[in-house]
């Protein structure tokens, strides 16, 4: 029995590099493990060549559709990694910082903790007191961001004032 290899359009190629585009993940790579099944032998080479398609792509779809199994996508681990990936001990050192600069709320309201210090001068602390370098340390934003993930709020303390006679 010998394989028959099917002569593509150009409207056919059109309609399947369309259809790829528009389908994300295991969809996308099993319709195109699909198309090059039925293109026959030489298939994937084919695929590539006249549609554009990766070939680790197609092997993953063709592996797919021959078990059954959808592989899942990394996307999680991409992008940039958080500061306390770079300074294990960023969170503590800024928390020893701030703890004999903060105060809770005076109306026991919440249980926020109120800090005088700003963004920018728990950075500078960081450099002068815990040793870390400009370069190495987060933006002054980063910091404001994981001053508040801390349970600190960075709003000027009123003082207690007297109370009027």
């Amino acid at each position: 029995m010998e394989d028959k290899a099917i002569e593509l359009s150009e409207e056919e190629k059109h309609l399947y590099q369309e259809t790829a585009r528009t389908l994300k993940g295991s969809d996308r790579r099993v319709f195109m493990a699909r198309v090059v099944n039925l293109l026959g032998k030489g298939g994937q080479r084919r695929a590539e060549r006249e549609l554009g398609w990766d070939r680790a792509t197609i092997a993953k779809g063709q592996h797919e559709v021959a078990t059954g199994i959808r592989c899942l996508d990394g996307y999680r681990a991409r992008g940039r990694k958080r500061a306390e990936v770079h300074l294990p001990n960023l969170l503590v050192d800024i928390a020893a910082i701030v703890d004999g600069q903060s105060q809770t709320d005076p109306s026991f309201e919440s249980t926020r903790l109120y800090t005088r210090l700003s963004a920018a001068a728990v950075r500078r602390a960081l450099i002068t007191q815990k040793g870390y370098k400009d370069a190495d340390l987060p933006s002054e934003e980063t910091i404001r961001v994981k001053l508040n993930a801390l349970g600190y709020t960075l709003h000027t303390v009123q003082k207690s004032r007297p109370q009027k006679n």
